[in-house]
C-alpha cells in the first residue's frame, strides 16, 4: 500500500474534506453571529469544489497515498445541496474503509436515510448542553435542543453509528458535562468531550477558558466511575474510557493539555480546494488551481505528496510559545471543519 509521510514521519491517513462554509448556525466558538452576520461574504458557488472534483481528488490520494477514511465537513455539510450524491460517489471508491460525517444533527431528520442509503457509515454530531435555554444562547439561532436529538434518533433510525461531541468551554457549560454523561452512558451514542480550542481568530479563545481532559476525567469519574481503554488505532484524537459499570465508551479529546500532534495522520480540504496540514494553520495550500489547469492524476499527487512531505505542524505542542493570538492569523474553522 503507497503511504506519504511529513518531516515528522507521520502518515497520511485521514482526509477530511469541507464541503460548504455555510451554517444554520452560530455558535460562538466557531462562527460567532456578531462576525458571521447577514453582510458576511460566503463563498460563491464556482469558487466550491464541486462532487466530480472531490470525488476525483479523494480517489486519487486513495491510490497514491494511501488514505483510507473519508469525514465530510462544513460549515454545516447538511447544507451542501444533496450531499448524499458525493455521499455515493465516494463510496464507489475501491478501497475506502470509513466514510463519516460531523453536522451539528438538526437537518438528519431530512437527511438521515439518503446518506444511509449511499454510503455513509457513520455521523458525530455536536451538542453542548442539554439545557434548552442555555443551547439556544449557545448555537446563535435560537434552535432547541429536540432539534438535535431527533437528528440522533433519525441517524439511529436509518443504521448510522453516532458520536456525540461536546465542546467544554469554561463559564459557558461545565457544569452541563454530568447531564450529558448521564443521559448518554446507557445508549449507543458514544459522547465524546472536546477541550475548547483555538481555532481561528473570532472566537475570543484565552486559556484560561479551557476546562482540561484531567478535570473532566476527575469531574466524571467521580459520579461515573470509568476506566482507560486502548486506542483504535494510532493518531486516534480521543482518548477512550469505558464505564465501569456497562463497559459503554467515553472520550476525552485534548489538543490544549495533551496534545497529539506526534501521532497526527490527516490532512483537511476547505470547501474552495485548498489542502490545510494543521487545524491550527494560518493559511492553505490551493489544489483547486491544479485540478482546474488540466493536471494529470499523477501531476495532483505530486503536488500533494510534496505538501505532505514537507509538513512539519506540530501547533498545539507549541502553542504556549504562541499565546498572542494577534500574533497568529488561522484558518477558521468553519472553513475547515473539525
Amino acid at each position: 500500500m503507497p503511504q506519504m509521510t511529513d518531516r515528522l514521519g507521520r502518515p497520511l491517513r485521514d482526509l477530511r474534506i469541507s464541503v460548504t462554509d455555510r451554517c444554520n448556525f452560530r455558535c460562538s466558538y466557531c462562527m460567532p453571529p456578531e462576525i458571521f452576520d447577514r453582510y458576511f461574504k460566503f463563498l460563491p458557488k464556482e469558487e466550491i469544489l464541486s462532487f466530480e472534483e472531490l470525488t476525483r481528488l479523494s480517489s486519487i490520494m486513495v491510490k497514491e497515498a494511501g488514505i483510507r477514511k473519508l469525514r465530510i465537513t462544513g460549515g454545516e455539510p447538511l447544507m451542501r445541496h444533496q450531499v448524499h450524491k458525493l455521499i455515493h460517489l465516494l463510496n464507489e471508491i475501491e478501497d475506502v474503509d470509513d466514510i463519516a460525517m460531523t453536522t451539528n444533527g438538526s437537518l438528519l431528520p431530512k437527511h438521515a436515510k439518503d446518506l444511509k442509503q449511499a454510503g455513509l457509515d457513520r455521523v458525530t454530531i455536536s451538542l453542548d448542553s442539554l439545557n434548552d435555554e442555555k443551547f439556544r444562547q449557545i448555537n446563535g439561532r435560537d434552535i432547541g435542543v429536540q432539534a438535535v436529538l431527533d437528528g440522533v434518533r433519525a441517524a439511529e433510525d436509518a443504521g448510522l453509528g453516532v458520536k456525540m461531541n461536546m465542546v467544554v468551554k469554561r463559564g459557558m457549560n461545565e457544569d452541563d458535562i454530568l447531564p450529558m454523561v448521564e443521559y448518554f452512558k446507557d445508549t449507543n451514542v458514544i459522547l465524546r468531550f472536546i477541550e475548547f480550542m483555538d481555532v481561528g481568530n473570532t472566537n475570543g479563545w484565552k486559556l484560561d477558558h479551557v476546562v482540561s481532559k484531567k478535570e473532566m476525567f476527575h469531574m466524571i469519574n467521580g459520579k461515573f466511575p470509568i476506566e482507560p481503554k486502548d486506542p483504535n488505532y494510532t493518531g486516534e484524537v480521543a482518548d477512550r474510557f469505558v464505564f465501569k459499570d456497562n463497559r459503554n465508551e467515553i472520550g476525552i479529546i485534548s489538543s490544549v493539555t495533551d496534545a497529539f500532534c506526534s501521532d497526527c495522520s490527516r490532512i483537511r480540504l476547505s470547501a474552495d480546494g485548498k489542502f490545510v496540514t494543521c487545524l491550527f494553520s494560518g493559511e492553505g495550500h490551493d489544489v483547486r488551481d491544479v485540478i482546474r489547469s488540466g493536471a494529470t492524476d499523477q501531476e495532483i499527487a505530486a503536488f500533494i505528496n510534496d505538501l505532505w512531505a514537507r509538513r512539519d505542524d506540530r501547533y498545539s505542542e507549541e502553542r504556549l510559545k504562541h499565546t498572542d493570538q494577534k500574533a497568529i492569523k488561522k484558518i477558521e474553522m468553519s472553513s475547515i471543519g473539525g
